[in-house]
């Protein structure tokens, strides 16, 4: 007999009928699914608890309508998310939303496409997830980025406007990316700015890692709001930590032991990047604990400086990629940045934890009363002080 508790049309439903069908098998067992709980609930920083509570939410509650739109990109942040696995995403993350209109990966084409769109909006008006990846043109009445005869910027407004939320995705998305850089002629801008008011949540990176797309619509449909993000917009899961605080090589950095050529015996022996280039003493992302490529490695841990590209206008401000960042406003000696670091980790994943929490008697205190939820807000760490150069 059937679990009473299980919805039809929830995301274990889903994935229980792709197992046995012929033609969308995606071999995901019950304890891959159990795994993927586990490691949405450690993506989002919260304890290990509150996996039962993922678990029962993934069950019990209805897939939402995904509306996915694609304006100024390289479609690096679609190929990210369908390309994952961490574990078994790649499978799950497609019953996980109910993709109703995604020009790369939809079946229908032209008409049939629009029809698509069309019913989604209207039957699921205000319910359904709107997700942007690329930037959207301003200058010349948007006339750089047209969809069947419609600009970017048109079709962002009806979709976004009418949506529950909207998750821009990528940098190009969150803060205009590639094409805002200086010289660039189309006046491209982030979904932010080009359509003040909505309810948003920016997923930056170039690419974004699908974990964190999937980490964040695992938080809302297990505590009905969107997660708590910093200054920028961005979910504080995945943008409250420095890099440079949760780095493998920080103790090098510590110890003044720096690359200074590429393939050098620092290089080989893994020692900080810092002077080769790295920005992450000014950057926040969680790319050392979900990493890319199945969780198989990040830039830095293959040898390569992080570029902040997660960052607003990281094509301008971060670039030359190769030269050392210049002294910056910090927390004064480093020596004392360890237990800094230390203390903002716990402090973030402290504030996630208690964002979960006051989402569930939010929520609770909201069916009796009508009250609107309250959303967490906090500022991004800042940078420390360079070091002293030998």
């Amino acid at each position: 007999m059937a679990n009473p508790e299980i919805l039809s049309d929830g995301v274990w439903a889903a994935l229980e009928r792709s197992m046995t069908s012929r033609t969308t098998s995606r071999n995901v067992s019950r304890r891959k699914f159990l795994r993927f709980c586990s490691a949405m609930t450690a993506a989002l920083a919260l304890p290990l608890s509150y996996t039962t509570q993922v678990v029962e939410a993934l069950e019990q509650t209805r897939r939402p309508a995904l509306v996915w739109l694609e304006f100024q990109d390289c479609a690096g942040n679609s190929e990210a998310a369908l390309r994952a696995s961490h574990p078994g995403f790649a499978e799950i993350v497609l019953d996980l939303l109910s993709w109703n209109y995604h020009e790369t990966v939809m079946a229908p084409s032209g008409k049939a496409a629009e029809k698509s769109l069309a019913d989604t909006l209207k039957d699921e008006k205000g319910k359904y997830i709107a997700i942007v990846e690329g930037s959207i043109p301003m200058a010349n009445n948007g006339i750089y980025c047209t969809i069947g005869g419609r600009t970017a910027l048109d079709l962002a407004k009806e979709v976004c406007s009418n949506a529950y939320a909207t998750i821009a995705i990528g940098t190009c998305a969150t803060f205009g990316g590639l094409p805002a850089a200086e010289g660039g002629i189309t006046g491209a801008v982030g979904v932010g700015d080009a359509i003040p008011g909505l309810r948003l949540l920016n997923l930056s990176g170039c690419p974004a890692n699908g974990a964190n797309l999937a980490a964040t619509i695992v938080h809302w449909l297990t505590f009905k709001e969107l997660p708590a993000t910093d200054s920028l917009k961005r979910p504080l899961f995945a943008h409250g930590d420095r890099i440079h605080d949760l780095c493998p090589r920080r103790p090098h950095y510590d110890a003044g032991q720096f690359v200074r050529a590429w393939g050098d015996e620092g290089h080989r022996l893994g020692w900080c990047l810092y002077q080769m280039g790295c920005k992450g003493p000014n950057a926040n992302y969680n790319c050392p604990q979900v990493q890319f490529n199945d969780a198989t490695g990040w830039p830095i841990g293959v040898g390569h400086g992080c570029v902040g590209c997660a960052s607003p206008k990281f094509w301008d401000t971060m670039t030359p990629f190769y030269r050392a960042l210049p002294s910056v406003p910090g927390f004064g000696a480093e020596s004392t940045a360890d237990a800094f670091g230390t203390g903002a980790v716990a402090v973030v994943a402290g504030l996630t934890a208690a964002h979960a929490v006051g989402s569930i008697i939010r929520n609770q205190g909201a069916k009796s009363n009508g009250q609107p939820k309250a959303k967490k807000t906090i500022e991004p760490n800042q940078t420390p002080a360079r070091p002293t150069e030998e």
